[in-house]
C-alpha cells in the first residue's frame, strides 16, 4: 500500500527579503515568506501566464488578455525586448504593437497583475536575447557585466521602460506586480545585484524583484534580494541530441523536491545534473517558466501534446510549488523589423527559429485558438483559484518508495501536500512520449502527526493508464462538515449565505468515494444535479455536485451580472462587464447553462439554468475549403548543411534556398470580411513553409505534422487592398538531420500543399 509519514507541518520561519515597495494607495499589500507569496498578509497562489505585447497585435489585446483571464490566469507576464524598441541607437519605438503602457493599462483595466521581465537579455528566442546589434557589436564580452559603458546604455533603455510604466505600479495603484532581472544569467550575482539597484534608481520599484533559478551563478546571491524562480518543459526545442525525451527531461513527470531543472537551455548549460542552492528552502517554490507549449527549432520539431503539460504542472504543485507560472501561454507572431529579428545560427546563436513564428503550441495560439490544454489547465486553475490560499501553505511529502530510475514504470508516482491535518495527494500515471500502465491495488496510507491514520480509498482501486489526478482528505467544507476523503477532484465551490456548493470532477475508470464526519463512506454518481446534501450543526448546507470529466472541461468560473457563477459551455467563454461572450467553430457549442441561475423559473438542466441564445447570435457558418492555383512546382531538395557548434545541428534555409520551394496560390472568397476573424488553417508536408502577402512574409513554419493557422484580422488591410496571398514549400528530405514525430515523416522527399481552409468563428454575447 502506498504510504507516507507526515510529520506536523513547520511555521514558515521569519526571513528577512529586500525586495520593493510593497503598499499600495489603499493599503493592500504584496509580500513573500519561505512558503508562499501573500496578499494582504493572507497566503497567495496567482496563476501566471507569459504573452508577449510586442508579438501580437494592439487591437486584440483586450481580447486575448480576457481570454487568459478566463482560463485562470491572475498575472500576466511579458518581455521588454530591447532590439524591438530600439534597433537603431536612440531611435524608439513604443507605439502600435511595441506599446509596453497600453499593454499594461489594459491588463490591469480587466483585473490582471502583470510581471515585466525587463532583461535586458531576455533570450525569448528573439536576436542575439533581445540585445539590439549596435549594444552587442560595441561591447562584445562586456555586455551583461558591471563594464560601466554597457551599464550606461542600459540606464537609459530602463528610464525609457520606467517612463512607459509610470503611474503603473503597484506602488501608484497600478497592475504592475513584479520585476525580473536578466534571464538564465551564470555570471557572477554581483552583477543582478547592479541591475536591481539601477532599476529602482530609475523609478522601477515593484513589490517583488525575481530571477530565474536556473543556470548556477558564479559566486552566491546573497539571501533575500532576488526571489529565484523555476521552470520545467515537457521537452525542449534546444537539445543537440535528435533522439525525442533526451536526458532529465523524464524528471519532470516525477515528484521531487528538487526545484532546478537540468534539462532547460542545455544547448547553452551544457548537460549537468540539477542540484538547488543551499538557501533554497528559505524561499517559496515559485516558478515561471511551466512549458505551456514549445516551439520547434530547425533540428528539433516536437509535438506537444495536451496532457504533457497538465502532467508537468500538476507534478511541480504535488511538489511544493506555489505559482504556475507559464511560458508561453500565449503565443505570437514576431515584429517586422530592419532585419530578421529571431533567434539563429546566423548570428551565432545555437538554434534557427522560425522569422516569424512563435505560437509555441501554447494554450492560446498566435492566433488566438483556445488548445485543448486550455481546458486542462483551466480545470487545474478552478481547484488553484479556490483553494490555493490553503495549498499555499501545505508542504509537501514524498513517500520512501519512488520510481528507481527513469526506465521505472511500475512504481506508483504521488505526493501530498498537508498540514498534519488534511491536505491534498496528487497523483501523476503519465510521462510524455512513454506509456504508464495501470497501477492496481492502490490505496494511500497517510500516517498523521497525532499518531491517527487515514486509509482511502475504502477498497483498493485501479488507476488508470496515463491519467493524473488530486483527491483531498481532512478537509473542512464549513464549520461542521469535514471532507475524510474523496477519490474525485476538487474543482471550486459557489456560496449563497449558509449554502456551500461544492463541485468536483470524477476520476475516469476509479469509483467516486466519499467520506463525511467520520461516518461510511459512500460512492456517488456523475451527473449536473446535486449528489449529496449534507447540513452542519450550525445550519450550514454542503451540497456536492459530481461532474464527469467532459462537464468538469467545459466547466468555467467568473463574476457575472453581481455574483460569482459557474457556467457549462464547449465553447470558449469570456466575461467582459456585464457581458458574456461565447466563440466557437459549431453552433452546438454555443450551449450556455449557468449557476446559481439568473431566473430560478426558467428550463434547468439539473442545477443549472439553460440558457437561450440571445438574438444577436451570429448565424452558422462552416468550414469552407478554398481553391489552390499550383505557381511553381519544387526544385530539388537541399543539401542541408551543419551549423557551428558541437555538436553541429542541420541549418535553416536561407531566402536564397526558396528558389526551389513549391509554391501555389490560395484564393479567398470575394466578399470576405478579414474583421470577422476568419480562421486560414493550412494543412501540408515540406521542410519549411512561408506564407507570403504580395512580397510580405507573414508567417512561416518548420514543419512537425501539425496544422498552420492565420489570423486574418491583422491583415485585413493588405488583403481589402487585393493582396496576393501565396504559400512556398521547401522539399523535405527523408534523410533530414531533423528530429520529427515518428508518424510525420514522410518515406519519399515531398514538398505539398494538402489544403487551406476558413474556418468559422461563431460569435453569441449575452
Amino acid at each position: 500500500m502506498p504510504s507516507l509519514v507526515i510529520p506536523f507541518a513547520p511555521a514558515a520561519p521569519a526571513e528577512t527579503y529586500r525586495l520593493g515597495t510593497a503598499r499600495d494607495p489603499a493599503g493592500i499589500t504584496i509580500g513573500v515568506d519561505s512558503r508562499s507569496l501573500l496578499l494582504d498578509g493572507a497566503r497567495w497562489m496567482p496563476v501566471m501566464g507569459e504573452f508577449h505585447y510586442t508579438r501580437f497585435p494592439a487591437a486584440g489585446w483586450r481580447e486575448e488578455l480576457l481570454k487568459m483571464k478566463a482560463g485562470g490566469i491572475e498575472a500576466v507576464a511579458t518581455y521588454v525586448f530591447w532590439i524591438h524598441h530600439e534597433e537603431v541607437e536612440d531611435t524608439r519605438e513604443w507605439s502600435g504593437e511595441r506599446d509596453l503602457r497600453r499593454f499594461v493599462t489594459i491588463a490591469g483595466a480587466i483585473g490582471l497583475r502583470v510581471v515585466v521581465r525587463l532583461g535586458p537579455w531576455c533570450h525569448g528566442e528573439v536576436r542575439h536575447g533581445g540585445l539590439p546589434d549596435w549594444v552587442v557589436e560595441r561591447f562584445g564580452d562586456r555586455a551583461r557585466t558591471d563594464d560601466e559603458a554597457y551599464l550606461a546604455v542600459v540606464r537609459r533603455h530602463f528610464t525609457a521602460i520606467s517612463t512607459q510604466l509610470d503611474g503603473l505600479l503597484w506602488k501608484q495603484g497600478g497592475p504592475v506586480a513584479a520585476f525580473q532581472i536578466e534571464n538564465e544569467y551564470s555570471g557572477p550575482a554581483e552583477h543582478l545585484l547592479t541591475l536591481k539597484k539601477l532599476a529602482h534608481e530609475v523609478g522601477l520599484d515593484a513589490p517583488l524583484y525575481t530571477r530565474t533559478g536556473w543556470p548556477d551563478l558564479a559566486t552566491p546571491m546573497p539571501f533575500g534580494e532576488l526571489l529565484p524562480l523555476y521552470g520545467a518543459y515537457p521537452e525542449g526545442f534546444w537539445d543537440r541530441d535528435l533522439a525525442p525525451m533526451p536526458g532529465f527531461y523524464p524528471a519532470g513527470f516525477r515528484f521531487s523536491p528538487l526545484r532546478t531543472d537540468a534539462a532547460i537551455a542545455t544547448d547553452l548549460l551544457g548537460e549537468r545534473a540539477a542540484a538547488d542552492a543551499p538557501d533554497t528552502a528559505r524561499y517559496p517554490f515559485l516558478t515561471c517558466e511551466l512549458g505551456g507549449g514549445m516551439m520547434s527549432s530547425y533540428h528539433r520539431r516536437l509535438h506537444i501534446y495536451p496532457r504533457d503539460i497538465e502532467s508537468v504542472v500538476l507534478t511541480k504543485l504535488g511538489s511544493g510549488g506555489n505559482l504556475p507560472g507559464y511560458y508561453m501561454y500565449h503565443g505570437g507572431i514576431n515584429p517586422s523589423g530592419r532585419t530578421s529579428l529571431q533567434e539563429s545560427q546566423a548570428t551565432r546563436y545555437w538554434n534557427d527559429l522560425p522569422e516569424k513564428n512563435y505560437d509555441f503550441q501554447a494554450p492560446l495560439g498566435a492566433a488566438g485558438q483556445l488548445r485543448p490544454h486550455y481546458h486542462l489547465l483551466r480545470r487545474l486553475h478552478l481547484f488553484v483559484r479556490d483553494f490555493g490560499s490553503l495549498l499555499a501553505g501545505l508542504p509537501a511529502y514524498f513517500p520512501a518508495e519512488r520510481p528507481a530510475s527513469r526506465d521505472d514504470t511500475s512504481t506508483l508516482r504521488w505526493a501530498a501536500r498537508s498540514d498534519g491535518r488534511s491536505g491534498f495527494v496528487f497523483i501523476n500515471n503519465y510521462e510524455r512520449l512513454r506509456p504508464l500502465p495501470a497501477k492496481p491495488d492502490v490505496r494511500f496510507l497517510l500516517h498523521l502527526p497525532d499518531e491517527s491514520r487515514t486509509e482511502f480509498p475504502t477498497t483498493p482501486v485501479t488507476f488508470p493508464a496515463d491519467s493524473t489526478c488530486v483527491w483531498p482528505f481532512g478537509l473542512e467544507l464549513t464549520p461542521g462538515v469535514r471532507l475524510d476523503h474523496a477519490t474525485a477532484r476538487l474543482l471550486c465551490r459557489i456560496e449563497e449565505g449558509p449554502i456551500h456548493t461544492i463541485f468536483f470532477a470524477a476520476t475516469p475508470g476509479v469509483a467516486s468515494e466519499f467520506a463525511f464526519n467520520g461516518e461510511p463512506p459512500r460512492i456517488l454518481a456523475t451527473g449536473r444535479n446535486v449528489a449529496l446534501r449534507l447540513l452542519s450543526a450550525n445550519g450550514n448546507e454542503v451540497r456536492v455536485v459530481l461532474l464527469d470529466d467532459a462537464d468538469s472541461l467545459a466547466l468555467w468560473k467568473d463574476t457575472w451580472r453581481g455574483h460569482e457563477r459557474v457556467f457549462l459551455t464547449r465553447a470558449g467563454l469570456i466575461v467582459d462587464g456585464d457581458a458574456l461572450r461565447l466563440t466557437a467553430p459549431n453552433p452546438a457549442d454555443l450551449a450556455l447553462a449557468v449557476f446559481p441561475p439568473l431566473d430560478s423559473a426558467a428550463a434547468q438542466d439539473g442545477i443549472f439554468q439553460i440558457l437561450a441564445p440571445p438574438a444577436s447570435a451570429s448565424a452558422p457558418d462552416t468550414c469552407r475549403e478554398l481553391a489552390i492555383t499550383s505557381l511553381r512546382p519544387a526544385g530539388p531538395a537541399r543539401e542541408i548543411p551543419l551549423g557551428w557548434t558541437t555538436p553541429a545541428v542541420a541549418v535553416a534555409p536561407t531566402d536564397a534556398d526558396f528558389t526551389a520551394a513549391a509554391s501555389w496560390r490560395i484564393e479567398l472568397p470575394l466578399g470576405l470580411d478579414p474583421d470577422a476573424t476568419p480562421l486560414l488553417r493550412i494543412t501540408y508536408i515540406g521542410d519549411v513553409l512561408r506564407v507570403r502577402l504580395d512580397d510580405q512574409l507573414v508567417l512561416d513554419d518548420f514543419f512537425n505534422g501539425d496544422a498552420v493557422e492565420l489570423n486574418l484580422t491583422r491583415h485585413a488591410t493588405a488583403l481589402a487592398s487585393g493582396a496576393a496571398l501565396t504559400v512556398e514549400i521547401l522539399p523535405l528530405r527523408t534523410d533530414s538531420p531533423i528530429l520529427l514525430p515518428l508518424a510525420t515523416r514522410p518515406t519519399t522527399t515531398t514538398a505539398t500543399l494538402q489544403s487551406a481552409s476558413l474556418e468559422p468563428r461563431l460569435v453569441c454575447t449575452y
